[in-house]
This record gives structure tokens, sequence and C-alpha cells, in this order.
């Protein structure tokens, strides 16, 4: 069940890193344009520009494993691409970013998967302070746009940015006579109480970044205060980040916390005109979802190779055809123009700092979990 009410979910302390099964890329593994000696000569290949000699050792190790924290259509459309580009045999799981954190934590530098793909980066820069990542001199980095989308020791690459924000309901907001919240403070307000959904604290990297953008905005303790005020109006916490966009079509959810670009998904592919987006009005943060090698990976060169990959138009721009409608942060891809007409603007967001978030976030998720409660038997899972 990837959902659990306020009270379940504070008692959730770590994953089981056993048991996770992994998916497999339809068409043909290690068939699939196995004759091609680069990926410039595969299919269109040209556009991720891989050196022939790491295209050939990572085809010479043959497999590469997955663990993708960006929504399950582009995960799969994405590794499927790869290994039709270059016959490499691709295994992949999608799993939230915090679900990730804790596997490659217990598993400590001797991974069971090779790359990470998507999911925002606060849980990619907790694992860069443990030494978990590899870090890796991509060519394909030339392209990225911003210092900021990227970790300046190449531990991680950014692919993908996306605006922190309120979706919600109308009809449900008519039916009780509410008006939308229009700022982050607006969701404390007790009218909202029972209405909101967020995310976990512990297993999603939307809401470690809903904490770092709290207490960069408001200061340490009156950003915590906010987070421990926004609970009491908290109904549901989910697993993933995307999980209160995904009800509140239904009306299940009256007003959600997360990225907007899932809320576009919900109203362009699902057909929810009921739902309305609202960029906090004091101003937001944006998420920049990445890709990283993980320490000891069994498969290093395809794990390179993927790097590349992800940071070539031929991975990113099949985000917006697989619903996921996020700017792109590379300068030789397409972005994608229904986030514009929805009015959304990557560049209006405010100064996010990412040293500050790799050096704490950890330690702000603790002091939060604590502040709302957490080590008592009230909110522990049966």
């Amino acid at each position: 069940m990837s959902n659990v009410t306020r009270r379940d979910f504070l008692g959730i302390t770590g994953i089981a890193a056993a048991g996770l099964g992994l998916a497999g890329c339809g068409g043909g593994g290690n068939d699939a344009k196995s004759d091609s000696s680069s990926g410039s000569d595969a299919a269109s290949g040209d556009k991720v520009g891989a050196p022939d000699d790491l295209v050939k050792a990572a085809k010479d190790e043959g497999t590469l494993v997955v663990y993708g924290s960006c929504e399950e259509d582009y995960l799969a459309e994405a590794c499927n691409h790869f290994q039709e580009l270059y016959g490499i045999e691709v295994q992949y799981q999608r799993l939230s970013t915090g679900e990730v954190q804790a596997k490659i934590e217990e598993e400590n530098g001797n991974p069971s998967g090779d790359v990470w793909f998507g999911g925002t980066t606060d849980p990619y820069n907790v694992a860069t302070a443990e030494g978990l990542l590899e870090p890796y001199k991509a060519n394909n980095a030339t392209h990225i746009l911003k210092p900021k989308y990227m970790d300046a020791d190449g531990n991680w690459y950014g692919i993908y940015t996306g605006l922190l924000g309120i979706m919600y309901n109308k009809d449900e907001l008519d039916r009780k006579g509410l008006d939308a919240p229009q700022d982050f403070k607006d969701l404390t307000d007790e009218k909202y109480k029972g209405l909101i959904w967020s995310s976990n604290y512990n297993t999603a990297g939307t809401a470690k970044l809903i904490i770092n953008t709290a207490i960069q905005k408001y200061g340490h303790d009156d950003g915590i205060k906010w987070l421990v005020d926004l609970d009491k109006n908290i109904a549901v916490y989910t697993k993933s980040g995307s999980g209160p966009s995904k009800n509140i079509g239904t009306g299940e959810c009256t007003i959600g916390l997360g990225f907007l670009h899932d809320g576009i998904y919900q109203i362009v592919d699902n057909g929810y005109e009921n739902i309305g987006l609202q960029i906090p009005t004091s101003g937001t943060s944006c998420e920049v979802g990445a890709t990283a090698i993980f320490k000891g990976a069994k498969h290093a060169n395809a794990a390179k190779l993927w790097i590349e990959y992800a940071l070539s138009p031929e991975c990113v721009e099949l985000a917006a055809q697989n619903g996921s409608y996020q700017f792109l942060v590379i300068d030789n891809a397409e972005q994608p123009q229904v986030a514009k007409d929805y009015g959304l603007d990557p560049d209006n967001v405010m100064d996010y700092d990412f040293e500050d978030a790799k050096e704490h976030t950890k330690e702000y998720v603790e002091e939060v979990m604590n502040a709302l409660g957490g080590g008592d038997d009230r909110f522990k899972t049966e």
C-alpha cells in the first residue's frame, strides 16, 4: 500500500532492501541492435555522442541495472530505448528517492544497482555526502545550462527541473465554499484541516525538498514550526512525491503539495480539468531531477554510458512523450511546450541553497520527525 495516514508515516524509519524485483526491458535484450559498434551508429544515436571506446566497453559488460525515481512510464521508455541503441540488457525498477537512498545506504558500497535515474537531488546529496555515489566527468555535461544543475564534483547530473507548488480540486473547494490557497503559509489555515495531502519525509525526495524549502524560506526554527503547523491539516502522506497529484482529480485529495508538472499530467493525459495549479505567491523552489552512478557499480562502463545517454536529447525528450512535463536542463533538447502553456517558468524560483541541502538534509529530516512526535508509539505502523 503506497499511501499512509499522518499517524502511520511518522513511524517509518527504513526500507527493507530484500525482495525488490527488477523488470527487464522488452525488445530482445542483447539482440537489439547488437551489431552497432557505437551509439552514433545506432538509430539516431548520433544525438548521444558517446565515445566509441566507452560504448565498446559498456557493450562488453552487456548488462545495466537502473533504479528509477521518475515516473514509471518515462523510466520504462528510457531504459527500453537505451537497450535498443546499444544492445545492452537493461533491468530496472521504479523506487522513490528515499527508498533508493535507504537501499544503497544498507548496501554500503556493494550496490545491487548501477545507476540512479530521476527524482529530486536532495537524497542524491545525502548519498553524495555519505560517499555512496561515483564521480564521473561526463562529456555531455557541457550541455547543462547552469552550474546549479550538476554536482561540482560530478557525483550527479541534472536532467530536468520542476516547480514545487499547490494543486487543488476546484469542484471540491467550491462545494466546501473555500478559496484556493495561494501561498505556502495559507496551507496552515485551520479551514483546510484534513484536506491536504503531502509526501512522506522518510521516503520521498519531494518531501525532503519541502523541508529544505521551508527552512530556507522562513529560517530554521520558523521553518520547522511551519511544517508542524502544516501537519495539523494533512490527512495523508504518500510514499512518492507524485502521490498527492494522482488523487486530486478524483476528489479523494482536495489539496496537494508537490510538483506542478505532475498536476499537468493529470490534466492533460488523464483529463482531470477540475485540477487547479498554484505557484506560491511568495516564491517557490524547484527540484533538479538527476542521474548518478552508484559507488561500486558492477557494470561501471555501462553506467558511464548511461550518464552520457541521460544527458542527451535521445533520453530527455522521451519525458514529455511519456507524460513527464518537467523543464529540461540541457541546451540541445526541445523544451515541453505544455509546461509553458500552463505558465510555469523554471527561472522564477527562490535562490535554493544546494550546499546547505547537501550538508543538512538528513539532520533536518530527523529534526522535523522529532518535532512531529516521531518517537511516539501512536505513530508507529503495525
